[in-house]
């Protein structure tokens, strides 16, 4: 019997490119979308679902159990971006990302638990990020929401040792998405005093992700996870620069880190 998938924002970008492959390699594939109607030629079935809003989460849950019978694997993949310089992104919009990018994920994770603990087994991906790993100028917003969901993954990883359900980070560079016409930019203001460099770092981002690289690099990295025994706590898919600025953080002084930083964003 195949493994059953469920993955989050699975109607496009990164989630449609893990969906398909999984597909292809004989799982038992379900996406979500707020609106599934408008993908009626997915290769696989499209279930209504929206992170920020439990009853359809539960709903979403209830529907693939109902049609497949257990859930084995699901892929959080569902998130938004987010841009401004933090003194002026309205608190509402910090808000919002953050109920996508956090805290419907662990709803999401909630919801899934009691039928994995019933099948005694289960494994839980949640698709966070490198920016995660760092607050990035003009990003600071979606790092910590991608940060938050990082750290909170080492927790549920412990308190589920006793039920065989296993769960992991993948933290993804830049890959060529859609991802950037989904963001919420913060209006770029004349009379800002970031006006220059935020218009600047504006452009720069949006130019990492027309030239990021192939999603289906993270379609093979899930797929190697879902068929590794144990897998490890984090992964980083990307670039090797994307990559390795993780490692430099971790043995750089923040002040070099920092300015190294800066000069790469040209602040």
């Amino acid at each position: 019997m195949s493994k059953v998938v469920l993955i989050t924002g699975g109607s496009s970008g990164i989630g449609k490119s893990i969906g398909e492959f999984l597909k292809d390699k004989g799982y038992n594939v379900f996406g979500t979308s707020r609106n599934p109607e408008k993908y009626p030629e997915s290769k696989f079935p499209i279930v209504a679902l929206d992170v920020t809003k439990i009853e359809t989460i539960q709903s979403c849950i209830a529907e693939v159990l109902k049609t497949a019978g257990q859930i084995d694997v699901l892929v959080n993949n569902a998130g938004a971006g987010i841009t401004g310089p933090m003194e002026e992104i309205p608190d509402a919009e910090i808000k919002r990302n953050f109920e996508t990018n956090f805290f419907g994920p662990i709803n999401v994770i909630k919801a899934v638990l009691p039928a994995m603990r019933a099948q005694n087994k289960g494994l839980i991906i949640n698709i966070t990020s490198i920016a995660g790993y760092m607050g990035l100028p003009f990003r600071g917003a979606y790092s910590a929401s991608k940060g938050a969901l990082e750290i909170v993954t080492e927790a549920f990883r412990m308190e589920l040792k006793d039920f065989n359900i296993e769960m992991t980070n993948v933290a993804p560079g830049d890959f060529a998405t859609n991802i950037a016409a989904g963001r919420y930019h913060a209006p770029v203001l004349d009379n800002s005093p970031y006006k220059e460099k935020y218009g600047h770092s504006l452009k720069t981002m949006d130019e990492h992700v027309d030239e990021g690289g192939d999603p289906t690099q993270m379609a093979e990295a899930i797929f190697k996870i879902i068929n590794t025994d144990k897998p490890k706590i984090h992964y980083k898919v990307g670039a090797f620069m994307q990559k390795f600025s993780v490692v430099l953080k971790r043995v750089l002084p923040d002040k070099v880190y920092e300015r190294m930083l800066m000069k790469h964003y040209e602040l």
